[in-house]
Parts: C-alpha cells; structure tokens; sequence
C-alpha cells in the first residue's frame, strides 16, 4: 500500500496524524500540486476529483477522499478507536467533525486558494471572497472556545478523528493569518494539548 499526497498539505497531513495515533506504517509518494501534476491522466485515473491524498492497495484498488481513507483503516486496525464505540459516541464524533468540515475547514481552504491565488494558473480568485471565507472561519474558534470549556476534546472526553480535523485545519489557517486569538484560552489550552502527541509531527 501507498499513499499520494504533498507532505505540506492539510487534507495528507490528517491522513497521516490518524496512521500514527494507529501506529500504521506507511509507503509516500509525493505529488506537486503546484505543477499540477494531480491533474495529470494517470493521476485522474486514480482520482477523478484530482485531489490529494489518495491511498492505493495493493490490488490497486483506489480510495480517495481523507475521511473515507481514514474509516477504512479504523475498520482494518480498530485499535485505538477514534471514530467511536457507542451509537451516541459515533453520533457525537460525526457531528463534530461535519461542523469542522463545513464550518471551519471549507472556509479556511476557501481564504486559502482565494487569498493566496495558489491555484490562480487554473481557476478565477476572488480576493473579497477570501476575506469573507476568513471571517466566517474565524467564528468557529469562537465556538471551539466554547465547545472546549465543557470538554477536553472537540467531540467529548477524549481524542478522536474531530481532534486531527480540527487541529490540522486551525494549523492550516495561519497561512491566511488565522490564530487563536488570546482570550481564547480553553481552545489554547486544547490546541497545546493535542500539538505535543507524537502524531502531530507526522
């Protein structure tokens, strides 16, 4: 097995945090997205979408998509679990990690290719949107603060795939000039917290 991916890249580095909290050994192969060599055939054929990571078996057998690459290793390896043990464990981890998704990383990903013009040579960037995206991103550090004041983990009591979404997004976010803003100091405190396992510097 391998996996696709650009190391610098957010989406290969949850990819890679959630092998490690496993202890899963992992072939790389890197992809240079900025020449755009995941638009290239062979690299579509793997991917329609285009996007990093993506995991190959060894039948050849493709998974992309880093949620969808995540599950198939908590089926293989369930221990530690991360994705739940309960219906409302399961439950609860889902919904948190939907409103990172939606709510924190869309936005921050947005400000990025907008801000940024990263990807300016293959699509139209609108700085303005970027700068709403940012704003709206930064709300949902507000509401981790929150969230974090009744919790040590985003999505309860202890460390699960919510934690990696959410600490790779907020890591990502400095890019475009997101930071935990001091007053925030429950989502600080997580963010020191969850920064100093191992996994994090996969």
């Amino acid at each position: 097995m391998k996996v696709y991916e650009l190391k610098r890249a957010p989406n290969a580095r949850r990819v890679r945090m959630f092998l490690a909290e496993k202890g899963i050994e992992m072939s790389y192969q890197q992809v240079d997205l900025g020449a755009g060599e995941n638009l290239a055939p062979d690299f579509l054929a793997k991917n329609p979408a285009g996007r990093i990571p993506v995991l190959e078996l060894d039948d050849g057998t493709h998974i992309s998509e880093t949620i969808a690459i995540c599950r198939y290793f908590e089926e293989l390896y369930p221990t530690p679990n991360l994705f739940g043990s309960t219906p409302l464990e399961r439950a609860t981890i889902e919904m948190w990690s939907r409103f990172i998704e939606f709510n924190l990383w869309l936005p921050t990903g947005m400000a990025f290719r907008h801000i940024t013009g990263f990807y300016k040579d293959r699509e139209t960037v609108f700085p303005e949107w970027g700068e709403e995206c940012k704003k709206n991103a930064q709300l949902w550090f507000d509401k981790l603060d929150e969230r974090l004041v009744e919790v040590p983990y985003v999505a309860g009591e202890r460390f699960t795939i919510a934690d990696i979404l959410a600490l790779c997004t907020i890591d990502f976010g400095k890019v475009v000039g997101l930071r935990i803003a001091p007053a925030q100091l429950h989502l600080q405190a997580w963010h020191e917290r969850v920064s100093a396992r191992p996994s994090a510097q996969a």
